[in-house]
């Protein structure tokens, strides 16, 4: 007969700004607690004493991270999960009602249920540099829209126009100087960027986001790597009908950053470049040969990765 200590319990977390309800499955067990350091680390010493199978949060704009990555030091197996896929499994099991409480033995039954692959944090390096893109890619935005700006306003205001894109242009560079910095630091990094940046159309920003945003890059197939980016085309089928096949899911901020980098691709890697033509030649969409591209880019820096080889035409 089992005892409580030694059933496996599922840990189901609603994060809340100020707050985190935690239920335990099957033990059907609640609690609230404050959503800062030092109430995290006392629950984290009572879960530690459980048999946890996992944990699972929802990715809620950073205010999970806190109990992400006390749970990680403390080698809980912990989860983030995207919350469509709760929401999407309340709904199939009836629950429509929301509330802390009920959100978080959801998450737990979720949990035990479906069993989400419990993947590694990223290190406090990596979560360095993926803030520091993040933040290049909101200034580069906001520099866009100043210049777009400077085409349309009057002149009366083009003299603050200018005076802020000083400002952001400053900005973005030492933020990119920070990046680089960030990223000598360390070695499997540099390493990685240097293979990566081999490839003619890949630049750093591209490869930093990849390394950041993907760390499984190199450690799956091809077709498993590009339905993680995005890029693979899924079927539509239901008996005699057939619809167009259509890419879905996957990484949004890779996708953004794979597109662009493809723009320059297509311009300066005659591999890429002889592909995109093909493609059009037989009538595709200038936007579908681009996701073609991009499908055949992730495939190409996935075996060079696993291979730890250096860009060569032949590769791809």
């Amino acid at each position: 007969m089992n005892t409580e200590s030694q059933i496996n319990i599922n840990v189901g977390v609603d994060v809340g700004k100020s707050k985190l309800d935690i239920v335990l499955h099957p033990l059907d067990l609640h609690f609230q607690i404050s959503n800062d350091e030092e109430s995290i680390l006392k629950v984290v010493h009572v879960l530690k004493k459980r048999n946890i199978e996992r944990i699972v949060v929802e990715a809620t704009g950073r205010y999970e991270h806190a109990f992400v990555f006390a749970c990680d030091q403390a080698n809980l197996p912990i989860v983030v999960v995207n919350p469509i896929s709760i929401r999407r499994y309340a709904q199939a099991i009836g629950v429509l009602a929301k509330a802390d409480k009920i959100d978080a033995s959801v998450i737990a039954r979720f949990a035990a249920t479906i069993q989400p692959k419990i993947k590694p944090i990223p290190d406090k390096q990596s979560r360095l540099i993926k803030d520091l893109l993040i933040r290049r890619s909101q200034l580069l935005e906001m520099q866009t829209m100043e210049k777009n700006r400077l085409q349309i306003l009057p002149k009366a205001l083009h003299r603050s126009i200018k005076t802020l894109l000083r400002s952001l242009q400053t900005q973005i560079s030492t933020i990119t100087k920070q990046i680089d910095e960030a990223v000598m630091q360390v070695k499997h990094w540099r390493v990685k960027t240097e293979i990566l940046t081999s490839v003619p159309g890949v630049g750093k920003a591209l490869a930093y986001t990849l390394l950041s945003e993907l760390p499984e890059l190199g450690k799956l197939n091809h077709k498993e790597i590009a339905a993680l980016v995005g890029v693979a085309p899924m079927n539509r089928e239901s008996g005699t009908w057939s619809g167009k096949r259509r890419i879905s899911g996957g990484r949004h901020r890779i996708r953004t950053v794979m597109f662009m980098a493809m723009l320059s691709s297509i311009q300066c890697n005659p591999v890429f470049k002889r592909f995109y033509e093909h493609l059009k030649a037989q009538g595709k969409l200038p936007k579908v040969a681009i996701i073609a591209c991009m499908r055949k880019l992730i495939v190409v820096l996935n075996t060079m990765l696993k291979n730890e080889e250096l860009w060569r035409q032949k590769t791809a």
